[in-house]
């Protein structure tokens, strides 16, 4: 039996060896998809008990090497993080078995299972870490993930745009460094529950809150707000649809949780400030974001750009701080996971099926691929909040905390976003399955095994918005713990 305590490192734990494990099985294509998917399987049920555990038990630590914080590094499981490893693993495996119709055998042996499964523990590090330090070690591990999967395949459009991506994540890691070295220098700890004390005593409202501005500009530009997401729309867009679906769930999520941690742990000195600075990025990151959804015609570029928006919309639920708007965003971070997930396989398969990303060269696909048209419609419901679907809850609670924060206009403007969202999703449904076969001699290719793992997401979706009432007391206990500090300081400092 497992003790509590380690139960911790097993989301990180598990994935790290099933990546280095996974660089000796390359040549054998059928072993390596076996045993990513059994490695994902493992987690995921780790993962489950996790969260249970934490529902019942409360927070779970764990003090590597035996040194107590804050001198020791340490792992903390709050509800807010157990929910986005969980999330992630399940987005993971339905990744790795969408992999199997659409990678091609030949970037399946360079070491791509392996690659997937870094990533995927350096997204469980970022989430679980309770060291400021640490963040920015588990953030490299997943960008060097990240690197490795951008580039495969190595067309050129692909190397332009993987180039732009490392460049501009090198230089958020080196503000990410230069941001940690400044926390260090004033407080003399990187322990975040301990800098969260430090700050409260040093006094130095100031200083605290330019560095708190670094941060924000460091996770922002990891997380694609306005006006740092300028590297993304050509970045998601250049990889095969698998990597695509993979970064697109998981990576902005990464940077949005970072965001919330540190601005409801570390960086609460001076809310008045800061997290209406955050929430003039959320009202213009949906701006430009809705913008570009509806200006493009590539169906990929549609989706891509809808990442912003709902960016946007998560990052207002961190501003506005309250109870209600906190749980709205843990609910819409867990939505758009799934939801994006599924949109980006779900629009892969459709460039398979099209031979093209153009809405215009598309039309009448509702005739052969009914059900790949029906998920669309769907994801398309979800994404614009249409209850009973998972999008509903999050964005009422968001908008719900928004109006007590006296954030109306940014509320209101939330709100409006969901129509424009909808048209967005719904050109597609409508342009490429609806009216004439736009491409009637081409003999189009069977595409029935890369639908199925989007359709499972779409279902998680419908199981997330159905189920609310299951879920509502872990997404309410998240919530709880990210609005109340001093639950996590007690579980770390033990004080």
């Amino acid at each position: 039996m497992i003790s509590m305590n380690n139960l911790v490192i097993l989301p990180i734990l598990i994935p790290l060896l099933a990546a280095t494990l996974l660089i000796f099985m390359n040549k054998n294509i059928m072993l390596s998809r076996g045993f990513s998917v059994f490695a994902s399987l493992l987690a995921i049920v780790c993962n489950v008990y996790l969260v249970q555990t934490i529902f019942t038990n409360g927070i779970q630590t764990l003090y590597l090497g035996g040194w107590k914080a804050p001198f020791g590094i340490a792992l903390v499981a709050d509800q807010f993080a157990a929910l986005l490893v969980l999330t992630a693993s399940v987005v993971g495996l339905v990744t790795v078995l969408f992999s199997f119709q659409t990678i091609g055998k030949e970037k399946e042996r360079l070491f791509y299972y392996s690659g997937v499964q870094f990533l995927l523990a350096g997204v469980s590090g970022a989430f679980l870490t309770g060291d400021i330090f640490n963040l920015f070690v588990f953030f490299e591990l997943l960008l060097m993930a990240s690197y490795m999967l951008i580039v495969l395949g190595g067309s050129k459009p692909q190397l332009r745009e993987s180039l732009k991506y490392i460049v501009f994540n090198i230089i958020s890691s080196a503000l990410f460094i230069v941001g940690v070295a400044c926390l260090y220098a004033v407080t003399g700890t990187l322990n975040m529950a301990d800098l969260s004390v430090k700050i409260a005593e040093s006094g130095q409202t100031g200083l605290i809150t330019v560095i708190s501005i670094l941060f924000l500009i460091v996770f922002g530009l990891k997380a694609g707000i306005f006006p740092l997401y300028f590297w993304l729309p050509g970045s998601y867009h250049a990889p095969p649809a698998a990597i695509s679906a993979l970064f697109g769930a998981l990576l902005t999520k990464v940077g949005l949780y970072a965001i919330a941690r540190v601005f409801t742990l570390i960086f609460i000195h001076d809310t008045g400030f800061t997290h209406t600075l955050m929430a003039w990025f959320a009202a213009l990151t949906v701006i430009f974001g809705v913008i570009g959804s509806i200006a493009y015609s590539d169906v990929q570029k549609i989706v891509i750009y809808n990442i912003v928006t709902a960016v946007g919309v998560i990052l207002f639920g961190i501003a506005a701080n309250t109870p209600a708007s906190l749980q709205g965003a843990i609910y819409y971070l867990i939505h758009d996971m799934v939801i994006k997930g599924a949109l980006f396989m779900l629009a892969g398969a459709l460039f398979v099926y099209a031979g093209t990303n153009h809405l215009k060269k598309m039309g009448g696909l509702i005739q052969s691929q009914p059900l790949l048209g029906w998920m669309f419609f769907i994801s398309a419901l979800s994404l614009a909040g249409i209850p009973p679907l998972s999008g509903f809850v999050g964005k009422l609670k968001i908008v719900e905390g928004g109006f007590s924060a006296g954030h109306m206009t940014f509320s209101i403007l939330v709100l409006m976003s969901s129509l424009l969202v909808l048209y967005s999703i719904m050109r597609i449904f409508i342009l490429a399955f609806w009216g004439e076969d736009q491409d009637m001699r081409r003999r189009k290719p069977s595409i029935k095994g890369m639908v199925y793992p989007g359709v499972l997401l779409v279902i998680l979706s419908l199981a997330i918005g159905l189920g609310t009432e299951f879920i509502a007391p872990y997404i309410n206990q998240a919530a709880e713990m990210l609005s109340t500090p001093e639950k996590y300081i007690q579980a770390v400092l033990k004080e």
